[in-house]
Parts: structure tokens; sequence; C-alpha cells
């Protein structure tokens, strides 16, 4: 089980959220080998990463999109 902590993009919050998730167990190795090899200093860390990413890929669309479904109502 690992912990995800959620941040403003680029600004982390110092007040933060705890947010429990399953991987399997192939991915939580590969975060693991991530920090072993010195990319992130600890699994949250590289979890908070990939999230911004996601975040960063994905939230203009989402929020045009909802932006739009509230207009349309």
């Amino acid at each position: 089980m690992a912990d995800l902590c959620l941040s403003n993009v680029g600004h982390v919050v110092s007040m933060m959220e705890r947010v429990t998730i399953r991987l399997p167990p192939q991915q939580v190795a590969m975060l693991e080998k991530l920090v072993d090899a010195g990319e992130f200093p600890n699994v949250s860390e590289a979890i908070r990463y990939g999230v911004r990413e996601l975040i960063g890929k994905h939230a203009n669309r989402v929020i045009r999109d909802s932006e739009q479904i509230s207009f349309e109502m």
C-alpha cells in the first residue's frame, strides 16, 4: 500500500491529504527501483510526480469540458 499526497502543480501544499491506493506488486517494485536508483527520494514523491504529470496532461481539457457542460444547462 502506498500513500498519495496531493500538491498544487509545482508547489507542495503545507497541508496534504492522504489518499490510500492499491497498486500491483510490479508497479510497487518499479517505484522502489526508481527510488533505489536515486530518481526520487521516496515512493511517495515518485507517485506525487506521476500525479502532477497526469494532472498537467489532462486538467485543461477536463476543466474546459466541465465549464462547457455548466454553460449548456
